[in-house]
């Protein structure tokens, strides 16, 4: 082989080399943002002004009447998402990260088969790695009735320096009418328990109804314009819908920005450093950052706003990531913060509620990989008939947790501790 090619080839192999190594390093060392709230926001969080200054902020419409319903475990909003396809007219979306072969699984795709084979148009988005044990031959049913199937971000070489960009989106439309988001993914953990050391995973869904369906429907046309080449227009993929409902909403989508911003964590520390009562989280995975825990803190010590804070306890699904999360109690449970810890199973609900006014439920965590790195999608309403909502779900999950106080986690073992450590590695991608 001529000189000149042994050359050419020793080239491409270093830099290839080169941009794994500095993806590697941007991807657990990358530095983040240090969120800063310029000023304090003292407005109503029902007030119209905070609810303008939101919408610029967020860059979103408001929809000020949409119907929105609770869908509170699998059984529960599994069963809800199959009735809908099966009225479907026109086209079904959705968007998943984890797609799990199993019973759930071939409802599903049973339901969309049989709406592909009467003629409604069938999309299917799934991540690359969320789903990397659903094959293609998984759907071959349904594509051969019409149905697509698309993988997001799927391993290529020419997606090597933004491989680690993940859409963790969860979504269902239907006919552009009704749509379903939240934190739950098609699989059998979340429909029922696996023997009595697996119990079903506890999750929230909501449907919504109205005029803000259509901006669901834009939030998964930018990825499968991504992952197909197709972009989604005409009227009716985006029907005019009737205003329905009391609940006002945002729809927010979130992707990263190549500083690793976006409108998710926007939302989230906006509404943290506004908070004058309350804030009640509920998390898989609880890994804030320091911006974070700084305005939790400040949000205690100088407006003397009650934070409670509710992660799975040891059904977690991730050790690592739980051990890592009880590294950061430390200073909020000094301030005043309660944390507690969810008994029964892995709870994997993403939801926050301020001051009895605000909701946020959809698919965003409270870790690094949701805020910075990950595509999500939320639901964030002003309405308190739908924080009430919530709420009950939340007092009745925080019956079954273990309260964490500041003593007994200063008396967690050294095991634990040499492990935070290790997670603290690994924290970033968690």
């Amino acid at each position: 082989m001529p000189e000149h090619v042994w050359i050419l080839a020793a080239f491409f192999a270093i830099g290839g080399l080169v941009d794994f190594l500095l993806t590697f390093l941007i991807a657990f060392f990358h530095p983040g943002l240090d969120y800063r709230v310029s000023s304090t926001v003292s407005l109503p969080l029902d007030s119209p002004e905070f609810i303008r200054l939101s919408g610029l902020l967020l860059d979103t419409e408001a929809h000020r009447r949409t119907h929105v319903e609770v869908l509170t475990n699998g059984d529960c909003f599994y069963e809800a998402e199959l009735a809908e396809i099966g009225t479907a007219q026109t086209h079904i979306c959705l968007e998943a990260y984890i797609f799990q072969k199993g019973d759930v699984a071939t409802r599903f795709i049973g339901a969309l088969t049989e709406r592909a084979r009467a003629g409604v148009e069938v999309r299917i988005l799934l991540d690359a790695v969320g789903s990397f044990n659903t094959w293609h031959h998984t759907f071959r049913e349904l594509i051969a009735a019409g149905g697509q199937v698309q993988w997001y971000n799927p391993f290529r070489w020419f997606n090597a320096s933004r491989i680690n960009n993940r859409t963790h989106r969860e979504l269902l439309i239907v006919d552009g009418r009704t749509g379903f988001l939240g934190g739950a993914g098609i699989a059998d953990h979340w429909y029922e328990a696996r023997g009595k050391r697996h119990p079903r995973w506890r999750d929230t869904m909501v449907r919504v109804r109205g005029t803000a369906v259509s901006n669901m429907l834009a939030v998964f046309s930018q990825n499968w314009l991504e992952s197909s080449g197709e972009l989604l227009t005409g009227q009716k993929y985006y029907p005019p819908c009737i205003e329905e409902g009391e609940t006002p909403t945002f729809i927010i989508d979130s992707t990263p920005s190549f500083g690793h911003g976006t409108r998710a964590r926007v939302l989230f520390q906006m509404l943290l450093a506004s908070a004058q009562r309350s804030i009640h989280i509920t998390t898989p995975y609880f890994l804030p950052d320091r911006a974070a825990i700084r305005e939790m803190v400040r949000a205690m010590v100088e407006r003397g706003v009650e934070i409670h804070i509710l992660v799975p306890g040891k059904h977690s699904d991730h050790l690592l990531t739980r051990r890592s999360s009880r590294r950061l109690y430390g200073d909020l449970l000094r301030r005043g913060a309660k944390v507690y810890e969810y008994r029964p199973s892995m709870l994997h609900t993403k939801c926050m509620l301020v001051d009895g006014i605000w909701s946020v439920v959809g698919s965003t965590n409270f870790d690094h990989r949701s805020f910075g790195i990950n595509d999500e999608v939320n639901l964030a309403s002003w309405d308190p008939k739908l924080a009430d909502r919530l709420e009950e779900d939340f007092r009745r999950d925080v019956a079954q947790a273990q309260c964490v106080t500041y003593r007994r986690w200063m008396r967690r073992p050294a095991i634990e501790r040499l492990s935070e450590f290790i997670g603290w590695i690994l924290e970033r991608q968690e």
